[in-house]
This record gives structure tokens, sequence and C-alpha cells, in this order.
């Protein structure tokens, strides 16, 4: 752990940099161009619909 103490600022540099270069490629996203090229979702399957029919509980009255 010595070595830590001695090379902090070279980590604090390291983290620095990804933390500009992170910036900078999300700078990038065009959200509005993802936005309008982004494909639609398949329709969603309701797999509760067929336990429903199966239901062995009393019915209310």
């Amino acid at each position: 752990m010595e070595w830590l103490a001695k090379y902090w600022w070279i980590i604090l540099i390291l983290l620095a940099g990804m933390l500009i270069s992170g910036i900078k490629e999300l700078r990038r996203v065009d959200v509005k161009r993802y936005l309008k090229d982004k494909p639609e979702l398949p329709p969603h399957r309701d797999n509760n619909a067929k336990w429903d029919e199966d239901d062995n509980w009393p019915k209310k009255k």
C-alpha cells in the first residue's frame, strides 16, 4: 500500500482521463436521430391470460 501513497496522483490522472473521455463520447450521441431510427418493440405476450382459465379458486359471492 506504500505505492498507493507515493503514486496517488497517477491514479487521479487516469480517473480524470476516463471521465473526460466518457463525456466526449456522450456528447457525440445524437438523441433525436436515435429516437427517430429506433426499432419498434415487438408486441407484448401476456402469458397470465392462459393461467386465468385454470383458476380453481372459489368464486366470491
